[in-house]
């Protein structure tokens, strides 16, 4: 989530997209879930965003993402790798671009990937078209409740995660 790109999208969508993501990001801190930022060429379209360089935990690199699909840079397949898990979960920009190649590359590797439809943006007349491809590629598409459930699993691991992350939720967000 780079400035380059939010800038692309609607003003109303911005800051909503960044509270998503963010809070999205303070959970998988919380339940210990694996976070890997990339941004596309830092030197030509800018770092992170504040908000979200934030969120990350300490010591964390942002990879210098130099190609659209993720799977097509070693040093980042090899800090998935490094995770051990095999399920991904992406957020970010652009819907049809970096996180359908990111996608559909990662679910050739065999690994379950999962899209964030709230918490990924295009230009408006791309973002349902990204998802489409994806769906019809085997990507699962839920949105920032879906993933939240499915990352507490459970009553009493919910409301572990609601009392540390005290935090209003994101506009919009219900859980």
């Amino acid at each position: 989530m780079q400035a380059y790109f939010l800038g692309k999208l609607p003003l109303d969508w911005r800051e909503p997209l960044v509270a998503r993501i963010g809070w999205l990001m303070r959970v998988a801190r919380h339940l210990e879930v694996p976070i890997i930022a990339t941004a596309e060429d830092i030197a030509q379209s800018g770092p992170l965003v504040p908000a979200l360089l934030q969120e990350l935990p300490t010591g964390a690199a942002v990879h210098d993402k130099m190609m659209l699909g993720l799977c097509g840079q070693p040093e980042i397949m090899q800090r998935i790798e490094a995770t051990r898990r095999r399920q991904c979960v992406l957020v970010g920009l652009e819907t049809d671009i970096c996180i359908a190649q990111s996608a559909i590359g990662l679910a050739a590797l065999g690994f379950h990937v999962g899209v964030i439809d709230d918490a990924t943006a295009s230009p408006p007349q791309h973002h349902r078209a990204g998802l489409d491809r994806m769906a019809a590629a085997g990507i699962i598409i839920t949105n920032t409740k879906g993933i939240y459930y499915e990352w507490v699993r459970g009553v009493a691991r919910d409301s572990a995660v609601k009392s540390a992350i005290t935090d209003a939720l994101p506009a919009g967000l219900t859980l």
